[in-house]
């Protein structure tokens, strides 16, 4: 059995190839970035490749996989960044039905809990999508378009919803980075916003376990929540990181505002993703191969 994954060298891209490597598949990696950073692994095949070079021969060119693991996606953390929606939506859209019309019949796409948009409390799938910036327009229009195209060409489709993800290999900016670094250069105070807005985080790796669990499901879940369940505030989550590794800062709480693009209090709603959880592969070491 063969799984490609793109966004092969990105963030969540790496932690879902650790994973698939403990269950008895083929990887096929994908990433236009240099793949130097991609795990050396037995059963890993690596195409450096471009959404934008598709062609006619593209399923036979990525190894004719029995399911892909789309988590490309260009510019971010630029959400309100027009080229979401100028650039990426139609080549997204282009490379996908290219696949899907030459014979991908499995297909998980990392959506984003910004398509719920300013909607507040818990979140869960069967509520409106709304999005507010242009990346969750562009994630949302997406969705529509493959659901869209189902009818004319019929693929099983999971559509995880990704909440507030980390771990190691996170982006620069984000906030445990940051805190590391003011740690790491003996910084005093650690400037944040008032802390007090509630999210949903979860760690990479085990968002990777889902992430790849669902894939290989081989059902046509739909939308999926990809969260904790439980609301948490910044200031908290912040406040327990340093405990946890005994670091000395002191907060500055309310240096930052609080960003416009997303409702103060919002997490999602798991009780499908545990439904579905429970219709999924069993572990790595009960699952027979399969033929690809």
């Amino acid at each position: 059995m063969k799984i490609a994954v793109t966004g092969a060298t990105g963030f969540i891209g790496r932690h879902v190839i650790a994973e698939l490597s403990r269950y008895p598949v083929d990887i096929i990696g994908i990433s236009r970035q240099s793949l130097s950073n991609v795990p050396r692994l037995p059963k890993i095949k690596t195409h450096r490749f471009d959404l934008t070079d598709s062609g006619i021969d593209l399923f036979d060119r990525l190894g004719r996989p029995n399911a892909l693991i789309h988590l490309a996606w260009d510019g971010l953390p630029h959400y309100k960044s027009l080229h979401h929606f100028e650039e990426q939506l139609p080549m997204q859209y282009d490379f996908l039905k290219n696949l899907i019309a030459s014979g991908l019949g499995h297909l998980f796409v990392a959506g984003t809990c910004f398509e719920y948009g300013m909607q507040s409390g818990p979140l869960s799938e069967n509520m409106p999508s709304c999005p507010k910036n242009p990346y969750g327009f562009a994630k949302d229009a997406l969705h529509k378009q493959l659901m869209y195209l189902k009818t004319k060409t019929p693929f099983s489709l999971v559509w995880g919803r990704l909440f507030y993800l980390y771990g190691d290999g996170q982006a620069s900016n984000s906030l445990f980075p940051q805190l590391y670094r003011a740690i790491e250069q003996k910084e005093k105070i650690f400037n944040m916003s008032g802390g007090e807005q509630l999210r949903d985080y979860l760690p990479v790796t085990e968002a990777a376990g889902y992430i790849v669990s669902l894939a290989l499901g081989f059902k046509d879940m739909g939308r999926v929540n990809i969260c904790s369940g439980q609301p948490v505030s910044v200031r908290k989550l912040v406040e327990g990181w340093i405990k946890a590794n005994h670091w000395q800062i002191q907060l500055n709480l309310g240096h930052y505002p609080y960003p416009d693009h997303e409702p103060m209090a919002f997490w999602g709603d798991r009780k499908k993703l545990n439904h579905c959880l429970g219709q999924c592969p069993p572990g790595p070491t009960d699952m027979p191969d399969q033929p690809a």
